[in-house]
């Protein structure tokens, strides 16, 4: 084996690791403490590996406050990737829709690795609200109602890898859940044509979810309106899933025509 590859994939993997917890720092910005902390790795590693991501412009360091944030080539990079994963800015108006129409909240999802993250929450007029997903909250993929339609729309030998890969923290965190459960909320999903969340992460929380496609065929998203368990019953859940469904083709409609143009610029 060689060495010196393997030293190098793990610098790159720390190095990773580190701008992407500058990212999740957000506008606060980081301090070394923190990122040291967080990576589990000695202030010399850390700071050399910091250093390599300011030169390449991936993350600045405030000079009066001594915080890392993320840089300029962060920014432009997020922008070159925008027109394939800039689902917010496609989906936005639809989200604002959503809530409109159905007086309730409404959500809209991207999948991230094994995760489903919150991009964007819509609150409706209906005056009970459910809190059961904030803007930035992460849940393993299958956990919630946008999360589980992003599940059931992978391949199974997909999903086989997601579970495992997931099995820790859905262990650890969401004990009401395991392969075996959302192996047939992925069943009952695929056959009632949208997912449905009956109020296992908060009682009396209920959601319905759609997945959202790219012209490729894999899951970009998702869509979904949540609210109090009694607005959600038949034949409602299937009325909000319809609405999410015509919200959900325009937006793969878009996303088909940014993707041409974002092949034509590679």
């Amino acid at each position: 084996m060689d060495v010196s590859a393997v030293s190098g994939t793990q610098s790159v993997d720390r190095a990773l690791a580190l701008l992407q917890a500058v990212g999740h720092g957000g506008a606060q910005g980081m301090s070394l403490s923190d990122l040291i902390a967080q990576s589990g790795l000695g202030k010399p590693t850390v700071r050399r590996l910091m250093l390599a991501l300011i030169r390449g412009g991936l993350v600045e360091q405030d000079s009066a406050t001594r915080l890392y944030l993320l840089g300029e080539e962060s920014y432009v990079l997020g922008t070159l990737a925008t027109p394939r994963h800039g689902l917010l800015e496609i989906a936005a108006d639809a989200v604002v829709r959503l809530a409109k129409a159905s007086g309730d909240t409404a959500f809209v999802n991207m999948r991230r690795g094994s995760t489903a993250v919150c991009l964007h929450r819509e609150e409706g007029t209906f005056p009970i609200r459910t809190h059961a997903l904030e803007t930035g909250a992460q849940h393993p993929l299958g956990i919630g109602a946008g999360s589980l339609s992003m599940l059931s729309a992978l391949p199974d030998a997909d999903i086989e890898t997601l579970l495992a890969d997931n099995a820790d923290r859905l262990a650890a965190d969401y004990p009401t859940y395991n392969a075996a459960l959302l192996r047939s909320d992925v069943a009952a999903t695929r056959a009632r044509g949208f997912a449905l969340n009956p109020g296992r992460i908060v009682a009396g929380s209920w959601g319905v979810g759609v997945a959202l496609r790219r012209p490729d065929g894999s899951v970009a998203g998702a869509l979904s309106i949540a609210a109090i368990d009694s607005r959600m019953q038949p034949p409602r859940d299937a009325e909000l899933a319809a609405l999410l469904t015509r919200e959900a083709r325009e937006i793969e409609l878009r996303l088909a025509r940014r993707m041409p143009q974002a092949a034509l610029q590679e």
